[in-house]
Parts: structure tokens; sequence; C-alpha cells
């Protein structure tokens, strides 16, 4: 579960509602392209805009429509308090694991995020993902906080920010992270653009926005670079960059959400209120990307 392409998928709304029928959609690709985990609610399943009784949905959709691929949960919040009632919503649904962040209002120290995580992982039955995504939260790990964190009960693997574009260097950059926490925790990369590079410099598993939607390429990339072939990786990688030139202009939030407009996976305009989707000029920049790019299968 912590190893290889966990995809991470919408929550896709209609009329400002969870559009059930459209995320059934999405994870049924998922399933039928083979990733090996499905992580619902993290941010790009847009956890930070969900009340709990939606959130509560969402994770019980996620479950009974991945089938046999295991899920992991997001259950990042303000408060701690919030937190474990999430976590605890998670592990009623079924989920096989959850996924945290630190996200932040008042900025936290680094004593502060370590409790958190010790006292979320003191009531888990399941594994734990953490999840460092400094461009998001605004707070970012050091290796020593990734070193006591990955010593708690439950923890299982740590999402990282993408690395360094030098392979050498990327390389480098996963030892380091290794040579401080046990083994056992995995290391799986985010950033897609970067994301083969992670892969090839020793990264088990690629926490994948792109894999949410667009799930072929991304096995495309994580089975050759685990393989050992890195040349595939690269050049796969290498095929996609106008949509990560998207990416950089955009986000990847609002154009992954685009390209399943487009492929008609869900609503027009499914992304929470107050975040609008891309502008016309944009739409029709994606849509040529992915007939050029030959994503819409």
């Amino acid at each position: 579960m912590f190893t290889g392409l966990s995809a991470f998928p919408h929550t896709p709304l209609r009329d400002d509602a969870f559009d059930e029928a459209a995320y059934a959609r999405l994870l049924e690709r998922l399933v039928t392209a083979g990733v090996d985990s499905i992580t619902a609610l993290g941010s790009t399943g847009s956890c930070m805009y969900l009340d709990r009784d939606e959130r509560r949905r969402v994770a019980d959709a996620a479950v009974q429509h991945a089938g046999p691929v295991p899920v992991i949960v997001g259950i990042s919040a303000l408060r701690t308090s919030q937190v474990q009632m999430f976590a605890d919503d998670a592990q009623g649904a079924g989920a096989s694991a959850v996924l945290l962040a630190p996200v932040t209002y008042q900025a936290l120290g680094h004593d502060e995020v370590f409790n958190l995580f010790e006292d979320v992982a003191r009531g888990l039955s399941v594994p734990l993902v953490v999840y460092d995504n400094p461009g998001t939260t605004h707070f970012n790990f050091t290796d020593d906080l990734y070193a006591r964190i990955a010593t708690l009960p439950n923890v299982a693997s740590i999402k990282i920010p993408g690395v360094p574009a030098n392979p050498a260097e990327a390389a480098a950059r996963v030892q380091t992270i290794r040579d401080h926490i046990p083994r056992g925790v995995t290391v799986g990369v985010s950033g897609d653009t970067s994301a083969a590079t992670g892969l090839n410099a020793g990264c088990d598993a690629w926490y994948s926005v792109i894999g949410g939607t667009l799930p072929l390429p991304a096995l495309t990339i994580t089975r050759a670079a685990l393989a050992g072939d890195h040349a595939t990786a690269s050049a796969e990688s290498a095929r996609l960059q106008p949509l990560w030139a998207l990416f950089e202009a955009h986000g990847s939030y609002r154009v992954t959400a685009a390209i399943a407009e487009h492929l008609g996976l869900v609503a027009v305009d499914c992304l929470p209120r107050p975040i609008q989707g891309l502008g016309t000029a944009a739409r029709e920049r994606v849509a040529q990307v992915v007939e050029e790019l030959h994503l819409a299968n």
C-alpha cells in the first residue's frame, strides 16, 4: 500500500454538493487501471473545504467504490481534536490507512507538529502517512522532525515534496531521508513534475495528483522506475512536459479538475467555491494538451 502509485482523485462537486456518481466514475478508472492505492481527501480531494458529514460520505464512497484497492483517507484539520475525529470516521469507513498534514493558520513550531502526530498516532488502529506539503500548509519539516515522527506507532510512510532535478542530488536527498528514518517506513515522492526523478532516485512510492485523473501515464512512469527502467520513466515524464508546464502555470489542482471536466468525468465547475476553475483560454490549452498527448483514455 505504501509503494507504487497512490492516486489522488478530486472530490467532485455539483451545485456545491458532493457528486458521488462522478466520484464513482473517477474511482472506477483507477481500479481498472490497477493503481496500488487510492488516497481520498488529500489536497487534490479538497479535504479542507469539506465538513465532517461530507468527509464521511467521501470516505464511505471511496472504500465502497475502490473494491480491492486499498484506500488511504486524509484526516487533516486545524485542531488536534478535529483530526482525531476525522481519523475515527476514516477508520469507521474501513480505510486501510490515513494521511495527515500539519495544516496551519497560526504558524506551528516543530514540537507542536510532533505532538499533533503523537496524539493522533496514539489512537490509530491503521497505518499513517506523514504528508509534507509546504506549498500548501506553509510548514517546513526538517530531517530531524521526520526522524522523531517516524518512530511513532503506526507511522508507515512519508510523503515528501519534489526532489532536486539533478539525478545525483535527488538520490542524495532520498538517501539522507532514509538515513534519518527507521527501516520499513517508506518514502513517497509528490510534486508530479519531479516524480520520475524521485522514483529513479530510490523513492518507494509516488503520491500522485495526475494519477487520480489520468492513471495510465502515471502507472507507466511508476512501473518503469520501480523496475529499474529509469530511461523509460524519464522519457514518459519528458513526453508529459506540456502537462507539467500547465501545472507550473496554473497549479495541478485546477488543471486536473479541468481535465476531468473536459473528459466528461465530472460536472463543469466541480471545485469548491471560492476556488474557481481555469479561464477559457487555459481550458482550451488543457484540452489541446490532452488531445496532443493522447491522454483521453
